[in-house]
């Protein structure tokens, strides 16, 4: 038998038809380009606000660092282009302009002033290279030592933090008195305890012996930054990856050498970059080591600068190596990343 054929009620067939076809891919395809479009769905003034909330939060932070940071590099920079002795302090815009002088008088090695900034520069670089060396080394070590849980390991751990939590002149300032030829520490321990170097103590703070001073406060309260580093990259490696090299009869050097470094290598690259930034500007330790006259062996480059500007009362010629010095930090700083990127590129080809 045939079943009798179904009644549709008037005007329900449209609408039938109309539900069927918008629930079909092809509807909603055209529906979601109509929208993205602008032709067709309701407009959402909220979602632009939105958008926008981003950036207007981010406007105080960025007025702030235009003041702080932008409008004084660019009146330095005009600065360096003009004769601005303590003559012309009160209204420094009546200072004659000079062009390219002040950088003339700076790099040239012939003259008092290029000569001593050439040294100065000289200094800066030494204990840049080994002050980021020692730090990576010991951060690097000190988090690959920890990486494993053990007895006290969080207390180790903390300990290793200190230096780094003490405020920088606290611990500088701490130095300083730990460095005193009569009364300090250092000398009392090497040489009334330990007996090393003779019965005479030792000049720290003045004459060749201060360069070492500064680069042991340097990487004192420097490493742990890097210790701290490190030991969030290495949270990332897989265990596994250890396990493995264990069964394949791998040892602990192989498995630093083969897995720890390889896995580190884009923490590295910001890492020593960071490091050098620091060190090559670093300007609190050797002014508080040492007051406004640093020691011609730990003459660096910043603490130079300010002798030029504010005890010289040179501010034409201090803001012109002020310039030249942001130049080469801008220069090392794009050859780095462009030597770094493409060894890493190459790398990951290999």
């Amino acid at each position: 038998m045939t079943s009798p054929p179904r009644t549709v009620p008037p005007g329900t067939g449209s609408r039938t038809t109309a539900t069927a076809t918008a629930g079909t891919p092809a509807a909603r395809t055209g529906g979601v380009l109509a929208r993205v479009r602008g032709t067709g769905g309701p407009r959402h003034p909220g979602r632009a606000r939105r958008a926008a909330l981003p950036y207007l939060l981010l406007l105080p932070a960025l007025l702030l660092e235009l003041l702080v940071h932008l409008v004084p590099m660019v009146m330095g920079i005009l600065m360096s282009f003009r004769s601005l002795t303590q003559f012309f302090i009160r209204d420094w815009s009546r200072a004659p302009w000079t062009g390219l002088d002040n950088y003339e008088l700076a790099v040239d090695i012939d003259r008092p002033v290029g000569r001593a900034l050439l040294d100065s520069f000289v200094t800066t670089c030494l204990f840049t290279v080994l002050s980021v060396a020692l730090c990576w080394l010991l951060g690097t070590a000190a988090a690959v030592f920890t990486q494993h849980s053990f007895r006290g390991r969080g207390l180790l751990r903390a300990l290793f933090f200190v230096p780094y939590a003490l405020p920088a002149y606290a611990a500088v300032i701490t130095w300083a008195f730990m460095f005193q030829r009569d009364n300090g520490l250092v000398n009392h321990v090497l040489h009334d305890q330990l007996g090393l170097g003779g019965a005479e103590h030792t000049f720290w703070l003045i004459g060749d012996n201060s360069f070492w001073a500064m680069l042991t406060v340097s990487v004192w309260k420097t490493w742990p930054f890097a210790f701290l580093i490190v030991t969030a990259a290495l949270q990332n490696i897989p265990g596994d990856l250890y396990e493995a090299a264990a069964l394949d009869g791998a040892g602990v050097w192989q498995q630093i050498r083969r897995i720890t470094l390889p896995s580190l290598g884009a923490v590295n690259q910001v890492l020593v970059l960071v490091l050098f930034l620091w060190t090559f500007n670093d300007f609190n330790t050797p002014f508080l080591l040492f007051g406004r006259a640093a020691p011609e062996a730990a003459d660096l480059i910043s603490i130079h600068i300010y002798q030029s500007s504010f005890v010289t009362w040179n501010f034409g010629t201090g803001s012109a190596m002020s310039v030249l010095l942001l130049l080469f930090l801008l220069l090392v700083t794009a050859a780095y990343l462009l030597l770094t990127g493409r060894g890493r590129k190459d790398a990951d080809a290999r």
